[in-house]
């Protein structure tokens, strides 16, 4: 379709005052337009991300929280296997006489005591635990029963050292050798208590 000729022209003729009217008005239909078909929808969707980012970073403080408590957690258990395990072998759930026997015997022959005999003897049963006493018959010198009882009170196991008796001096030479008699006592975790 041709334009009028008249349109430019008329256009034209209107004074400055209509021209910026003119103006102003198609500027506000045009941003109008912008605002309602852009811009809202676009603020709509801002907001929409604000809250959405909001979830989000509460999600995020839980998740860190919970992987906190998690650690904790698994610390805490870390430490009460660590535990339990040190406990096991303070206080062991079996007597474990043959073990026990082994260690006695060891330390003796390291402190150069002469082992004459091993009886086993009655325990007693305690509330959380249980006796197992033995019997020992030695014979040295003091500073290698001394070095015995220092040795065994280094082991890990709970170990009780009662009734020592030194009997039967023999004099061999410049040395004295005794004969000692000791009830060595270990003890084992009753299973109800754990």
């Amino acid at each position: 379709m041709a334009a009028r000729p008249g349109a430019q022209s008329s256009f034209a003729a209107l004074p400055v005052g209509a021209k910026v009217f003119v103006l102003f008005l198609l500027l506000t239909v045009v941003g109008g337009g912008y605002v309602v078909g852009f811009h809202m929808s676009m603020e709509e969707e801002l907001e929409s991300a604000k809250r959405q980012e909001e979830v989000l970073r509460n999600d995020l403080k839980e998740a860190e929280r919970r992987q906190q408590e998690a650690m904790r957690l698994r610390e805490e258990v870390a430490g009460r296997e660590a535990l339990e395990k040190q406990i096991l072998r303070v206080l062991p759930e079996t007597a474990e006489i043959p073990a026990f026997l082994d260690d006695l015997n060891r330390l003796a022959e390291l402190s150069g005591l002469k082992v004459s005999s091993v009886t086993p003897t009655a325990g007693s049963q305690e509330e959380y635990f249980t006796r197992v006493p033995v019997t020992l018959r030695m014979v040295g010198k003091y500073h290698q029963l001394a070095k015995f009882f220092y040795n065994v009170s280094r082991l890990e196991r709970a170990i009780n050292m009662e009734n020592i008796s030194l009997q039967e001096p023999i004099v061999q030479g410049e040395d004295v050798l005794l004969a000692v008699s000791v009830l060595a006592t270990t003890f084992r975790r009753n299973p109800e208590t754990q």
